[in-house]
């Protein structure tokens, strides 16, 4: 069970530093204010319609990202650097295997969390579960990446997303909560039983 004020801690310790999808949506946004400005409704509905799909594409890429650097780390962690192991994890665990992590269509995280063992999986579920907020986080982290996926593999210019880059860019900002979920678990626990 999570102790209390442990969305703040998640946060706190993710560093809530801007990110490179904070940049694109920023930057996306000002260009479609400037457009709608000058009266060109179509134009910036468009624009707006291109950079939800960008923005999906491009936070799903970052989560992956992130979350293969982090079983990289906690490899070397568990190793003590052992060049061999971390390689062999590398190769084996994290190259060209994110998209397996995950039962992206499922809305929930426990297969990523079983591939660390079943008392890992259970103590996860468990905290994802009894929180609210954590719920909803983990749920939008999966959704992003079942997006991505429907995007790249079910023609990208064609399939319809139905929601505003606003609330895409939302969602993404509440996944953030729980990629720094993953990385505390995998990284700072280090496979104790003692909550977060």
């Amino acid at each position: 069970m999570l102790k209390n004020g442990s969305i703040e801690r998640f946060r706190y310790w993710n560093n809530r530093m801007p990110t490179i999808i904070d940049a694109l949506y920023q930057q996306n946004k000002e260009a479609i204010a400037i457009v709608s400005r000058a009266d060109e409704v179509s134009v910036a509905a468009d624009l707006d319609n291109k950079l939800k799909k960008h923005l999906i594409m491009a936070a799903a890429s970052y989560f992956e990202s992130e979350v293969r650097s982090c079983i990289e780390q906690m490899a070397v962690q568990a190793s003590g650097n052992n060049i061999y192991v971390v390689s062999l994890i590398k190769q084996k665990a994290i190259e060209r295997q994110y998209h397996t992590y995950f039962d992206w269509d499922k809305g929930n995280a426990n297969r990523f969390f079983a591939h660390f063992g079943e008392d890992f999986k259970n103590r996860c579920k468990r905290e994802v579960d009894n929180d609210a907020e954590l719920t909803a986080a983990m749920r939008a982290f999966v959704d992003l990446g079942d997006m991505r996926n429907k995007l790249a593999h079910l023609n990208f210019a064609q399939y319809p997303i139905d929601k505003t880059s606003e609330e895409v860019y939302a969602q993404y900002e509440k996944a953030l909560v729980f990629l720094a979920y993953i990385k505390r678990r995998l990284l700072e626990t280090e496979n104790t039983d003692e909550p977060i």
